[in-house]
């Protein structure tokens, strides 16, 4: 039921978030026609894997699946959670920073007296498609480094700032937190979390925007280091304040439709 709530939670939050992530880089709703579909299997594949990795490490450590776990244990299942997502994300956040980014004509309309132009890619599917052509296989996974090593990272405190949260802010005798305590912990999960994912999801997005017929970068450490030589060290928080801005209204959506769902249908269960 992880996977379902997770993926209920993720496409609700695209509404909020996905004008803010396309203002960051550029435009406003360009390349929104997978994103809902695409978040919803991303955040259903974190949530699942999250749980499931969670209950898999209390099972070995303590016996049984729903004892309470540690935050080394929690860390341990978010950081897994971030990897298992990067081999779903990578590609599609490569099309969308694509997307998000070209201003140039489509090349075969190049040589047409029309003053008209076209966009090099025009949606999702022909990005990936265009992007696999002339780039191959590898094109697709490209940034997916600095994705992995943002996403394990981030993710692990996303959740161990989740769970912490609940913790102290739910009162003594109670199982579950309020409704109120999951929007408040979930908006600071997520704060912290872009927090410490900006400079790497920088790297990510020029990683990715680097096309097969310009090769600016050669992996991440020349990403960074290119990037901090030519514009300085702020380079790498470029977009802090609207990710922080964005974080929180879309992390307390995710979180509390993945709790509403999850306690609607044990509910459900328990009555039948």
């Amino acid at each position: 039921m992880d996977f379902i709530a997770g993926a209920i939670g993720g496409g609700l939050s695209t509404a909020v978030g996905y004008p803010l992530d396309t203002v960051k880089v550029w435009g406003f709703y360009k390349g929104v026609s997978a994103s809902v579909l695409t978040v919803s299997v991303i955040s259903s594949v974190s949530f699942g894997t999250y749980k499931n990795f969670l209950c898999t490490i209390c099972k070995l450590r303590y016996g049984a699946a729903d004892a309470k776990p540690s935050k080394l244990d929690v860390s341990l299942a978010g950081g897994a959670a971030g990897a298992a997502r990067v081999v779903l994300m990578t590609p599609s956040e490569v099309a969308k920073v694509r997307m998000q980014t070209q201003r140039n004509p489509h090349p075969s309309i190049i040589a047409s007296p029309q003053p008209v132009s076209k966009p090099k890619y025009r949606g999702s599917l022909h990005c990936l498609k265009v992007i696999a052509k002339e780039e191959g296989f590898g094109g697709l996974y490209k940034g997916c480094s600095a994705l992995l090593c943002r996403d394990s990272s981030s993710s692990a405190i996303y959740f161990l700032t989740y769970s912490a949260l609940c913790d102290w802010l739910t009162p003594a005798g109670k199982n579950k937190p309020g409704f109120l305590v999951v929007l408040l912990s979930g908006g600071f999960a997520g704060v912290l979390a872009w927090g410490l994912a900006t400079p790497m999801d920088v790297i990510k997005s020029r990683m990715q925007t680097d096309e097969s017929d310009q090769h600016k970068y050669k992996g991440l450490v020349h990403c960074a280091r290119e990037s901090v030589k030519k514009e300085g060290a702020k380079v790498l928080f470029k977009g802090l304040g609207l990710n922080c801005i964005r974080a929180f209204p879309v992390n307390m959506v995710v979180f509390v439709t993945y709790e509403a769902v999850l306690r609607f249908t044990d509910h459900y269960t328990k009555k039948k």
